[in-house]
């Protein structure tokens, strides 16, 4: 008998809108509603989508080292974070493997994260045991998180408080929402300018339901939040980037701040900083690269990569057809050597070539909001 799935707070207003709902992540999340992911999609690209996100776990560190300790596991810069700033972070393991990827904003008292939903416990008992001496560890299981983005986000949200428009990409403020206490991040996962709010789980829905009335607002699943952060070119945790994986192999080393790398004033420290290190300096043997085809043949995850001779050089971690592009587009890991944009490459589909040409990241063009 397999676990009960877990409930987030916005679970019958799901099922109310009609949500086809699934397991992820330990919940049972709504993948789609009744217009679609291709709608849900384009809409969240046009306009303004409000995503569930309350699977995911959300954590205070609160003492006097707290960005020091935290710091002690991550390869970023944490102890220069600015108050307010957010900052995309990452756990390693000593041979320099990502155990997850989160985000934290430093703010008045405490440093605010966010996990992943799948690898929520785990990260928790990862701080507790290696930094819960050194500062306290907080999970907040009484918050949900929201997701706002599109283009349209900022003039939804700001009906419920015109003081979000100050707020610009990767920071973050104390927000009355609906007359509801939230801290807010001007953040989020599809590439578009948006808004992470995490509320108080008693009034989640309330907020939910106050969104979901401004006319550019609409409830949006998974399904379409997997095609939408594809096309923004970024890892999904358990896919795209694994224990398996190095920052420097999944491209992600803009993550690693000059000061914390060799020759820097706080280089290492951390688990698996040699390994880091090194790969920065010589390269890794593969890279995550985007891949894009002019052939129809949707590629998936777990497709070989190969070269027109037919030698083995990677595998593809997400795929899709693209919603906003009209082509498949995916994620993988190829041979450094094989790497360069405009390489031509093959992904094999049910034992079909379907030629693919590394590309650019993002496949879409980011549009965060830096002011």
């Amino acid at each position: 008998m397999s676990a009960e799935l877990l409930k987030t707070p916005l679970h019958a207003l799901h099922i109310e809108l009609g949500a086809k709902m699934v397991p992820f992540g330990g919940y049972d999340m709504p993948v789609q509603y009744a217009s679609g992911i291709i709608t849900e999609h384009k809409h969240t690209r046009t306009a303004a989508g409000l995503f569930d996100v309350s699977h995911m776990g959300q954590v205070l560190l609160q003492g006097e080292g707290a960005d020091a300790a935290l710091e002690s596991i991550v390869p970023v810069d944490i102890i220069d974070l600015p108050k307010f700033k957010q900052r995309y972070a990452l756990f390693t393991n000593d041979q320099g493997g990502i155990l997850d990827d989160l985000m934290v904003t430093r703010r008045d008292h405490d440093l605010f994260v966010v996990v992943n939903a799948a690898c929520k416990a785990q990260d928790i008992a990862h701080m507790q045991q290696h930094i819960g001496s050194r500062c306290t560890v907080r999970p907040l299981p009484d918050q949900a998180l929201l997701a706002l983005q599109g283009p349209q986000a900022v003039t939804a949200l700001a009906r419920l408080n015109a003081g979000v428009q100050t707020l610009v990409f990767m920071t973050g403020g104390h927000v009355t929402l609906d007359g509801i206490d939230c801290f807010v991040t001007r953040s989020g996962y599809t590439g578009e300018d948006g808004f992470e709010i995490s509320v108080p789980a008693d009034k989640a829905e309330q907020l939910a339901r106050a969104l979901l009335a401004q006319p550019e607002v609409k409830p949006i699943g998974l399904g379409a939040r997997d095609t939408l952060r594809l096309e923004a070119g970024l890892c999904l945790y358990g896919h795209d980037i694994d224990t398996t994986t190095t920052p420097v192999e999944g491209s992600i080393t803009w993550a690693i701040q000059k000061v914390r790398r060799a020759g820097g004033a706080r280089a290492g420290g951390y688990p698996g900083a040699s390994v880091i290190d090194t790969q920065l300096a010589q390269g890794a043997s593969r890279k995550r690269v985007g891949l894009i085809s002019s052939e129809r043949m949707p590629v998936r995850e777990g497709s070989r990569v190969i070269t027109a001779d037919g030698t083995d050089i990677g595998v593809v971690t997400s795929g899709s057809p693209s919603p906003s592009l009209g082509q498949p587009i995916a994620l993988a890991y190829v041979s450094s050597k094989l790497s360069a944009v405009g390489t031509e490459v093959f992904a094999v589909v049910r034992d079909k070539r379907v030629a693919m040409t590394v590309t650019t990241l993002p496949f879409v063009p980011n549009r965060y909001y830096r002011g």
